[in-house]
This record gives C-alpha cells, structure tokens and sequence, in this order.
C-alpha cells in the first residue's frame, strides 16, 4: 500500500480551489449573460454541468493515485455516465434533444400562434423538456418537444395570416350576388386583399370560401367571429337566404315569405375587438410582451455597451461629458428595466402557478 504524505495531496488541493474557484466564477459570469436572454437558459444548464464535469475530471487526474487507481476511477465515471444515459427515460433525453433542436430551428417564439396536430394556442412558455401553449378555452396544455418536433406544426407569424369562412348555399343563388356580398362582408371586416373561391359543388348546394389577409394576428379569434358576423348581414342584406336546400317548417308561410331575421334596433353594437384575446390568451400575451421587453432590454445592454466603447476613444472634455451624461441615463434606464422584468417575471410565475 503506498503512503501519502501531506504534501502529495498540495497539487490536488489547489486543483480544487481553482475548481471551485474557477466553477462560481464561471457560474456568475453565465448567469449575468444570460439573464438578458433567457430564452438561451438550456445553454446556461450545459454549460454549468460541462464545466462541473470537467473539474470532477482535473481532480481526479492530479490526485496523488497510481495510473492503475486513477484509470479505474476514470473508468468508473464512463460507466456511471453511460449507465445514467442509458438507464435514464429515453423520452427525456429525446425531449431534451428535440427541445435543443427546435432552439436551433426557431421556427417559433413565445406569443405566436401555432397549431401542433390537433392541438391550437398561442406559444406561452418553451422550456427544455416542453412547449407550453394557451388554448382558446384559457387552460394551459403542455406539450413535450418530442411531440411537437415529429407533429406537423403551423406557425402563424406577426407578419399577417389569411383567414377564411364558408358558406353553402343553393344553385338557385346567383353566383355574382354571392361572391358581391362576401367580398364587401371581407372588406368591411378590414381584411386585406379579400377574395372568393368555390370550393365544392354539391348534390343540393354550392360551398363558397371567402377569405382575406389579415395583417393583426393578436385578434385571430375577433376577426374570424366578426368576417361570420358580417357575412351574415351582408348576405342577409342582398336578399339572400341561407337555408338548407331541404329546409321544411311545419309553419303556415306566404309563398314569398323569405327568411331572413328582421333588423334588431342594436343591430350597431358589436363586442369591442380583441376582447376575446385579451381573456382567452391572457398569459400567453403577458409572455410575449416579457420576451419584447427582454429584447428592448438586450439592445439597450449592447447600446450602453457601443458608449463604453466610444467614450474610451473620446479627448474632447465637452464631447466626453455629453457622452458620460448620455451613458448615466442608458444606465439608469436598464436598471429600471430590469427590475420591472424581475417583477413581470415573479408576476408571471404566480398567475401561472394559479392558473
């Protein structure tokens, strides 16, 4: 058995001061550069079990062991780590690699609609083994990133998306009147560029699409509820019945009676729109505009940054006390910032932990 004396040991304690050392130093550097971007916070946890793994691996290599002591010990780490990868759920690692892959992609971000399969919400949270979205009935449904990266997914930008109704009505419909009408329902609604296709020819009636783009993303559900709202009364106003072709009422009607309701005295007032968004996606909006203002917060980081930079290569006292003033502001400014976001963001927490 081979003895150590204290000082065998003096190359491995020092390897563990720097470590340790090393490891909260690094520790608090990721952290502050993260903290402008947490959509990146994966990135943070890797690299701190990297960097914790690797000084597991300096120790055991000044130790004072003999190489046979030291390659078992090694080995014994691969076989742990192997086993912990191979024992561990493959669901988890594949979330966790569909999660790093859908980083990667950024074919979505917090705030945009997407419909994933079946499933349609509005992005509230993309963590790393999950994407959460709120549904239109305001609950929140949690999807594992497996699920979401092997599922066709759309995604509905903020740069506009068309949106769309339909309509069957009877061959005995004239087509020009039809597609008059639901033309000037789209425009009235405020969609951009609308336009009219036939999309079937039934047995007993004609399916009319009228569709239209739409630039305001954030009101989807209010612009989909209002183009119905003034189909029908635009419909309604040339005259036209939608009835089905073999409607029947038991009723006694003249031969010239049509139906279509009579104008209601409140025919003018109307839900206010975006108010089905502001209920039914309340924590995803409150998301989104956290991510917009963790971005404002980003750039004004990388202005007061720029300044540093500027005033460093600066000589004239006048030009450098405008710049020193102009840099105390930015400064003051992301102070304020970022204590508004801390406190969006533990608002945040609680509304979801309530939900």
């Amino acid at each position: 058995m081979t003895d150590f004396s204290l000082l065998d040991f003096v190359p491995a304690i020092v390897t563990i001061i720097l470590v340790v050392g090393g490891v909260m130093t690094s520790n608090l550097f990721l952290v502050r550069h993260y903290q402008a971007e947490p959509k990146y916070r994966y990135r943070l946890y890797l690299i701190k079990l990297a960097i914790a793994f690797v000084g597991i691996l300096l120790v055991i290599v000044v130790l004072p062991f003999s190489e046979s002591t030291r390659g078992q010990l090694l080995s014994l780490i691969g076989i742990v780590l192997s086993a912990t990868i191979a024992l561990s759920s493959t669901t988890f690692v594949g979330n966790a690699m569909a999660g790093i892959m859908l980083r990667s992609l950024r074919s979505f971000k917090i705030g945009d609609f997407i419909r994933i399969g079946e499933n349609f919400g509005r992005v509230s949270e993309m963590g790393f083994l999950h994407v959460e979205i709120q549904t239109t009935d305001r609950d929140l449904m949690t999807l594992p990133n497996l699920f979401v990266v092997t599922q066709p997914t759309k995604v509905i930008h903020a740069t506009g998306t068309i949106i769309s109704a339909e309509v069957t009505l009877g061959y005995d419909v004239s087509r020009r009147d039809v597609e008059r009408a639901l033309l000037e329902a789209a425009q009235e609604t405020g969609l951009t560029d609308p336009f009219v296709l036939i999309t079937k020819l039934g047995d007993y009636s004609v399916a009319y699409q009228v569709s239209g783009l739409l630039s305001e993303v954030k009101q989807l559900l209010s612009f989909r509820s209002t183009l119905h709202k003034r189909m029908l009364d635009h419909l309604h106003h040339s005259g036209i019945e939608i009835v089905s072709p073999s409607f029947m009422n038991t009723r006694a009607y003249p031969v010239e009676k049509q139906f279509i309701p009579e104008h209601s005295l409140d025919e003018h007032v109307e839900t206010a729109a975006g108010k089905a968004e502001e209920v039914v996606f309340d924590i995803a909006e409150d998301a989104a505009s956290l991510e917009e203002a963790r971005e404002a917060y980003k750039k004004l980081l990388a202005q007061i940054q720029d300044l540093d930079k500027q005033l460093e290569v600066i000589t004239e006292d006048l030009q450098r006390k405008e710049f020193a003033k102009e840099l105390e502001r930015l400064k003051r400014r992301s102070e304020r910032m970022q204590v508004a976001i801390e406190k969006r963001e533990e608002a945040g927490r609680a509304i979801t932990h309530n939900a």
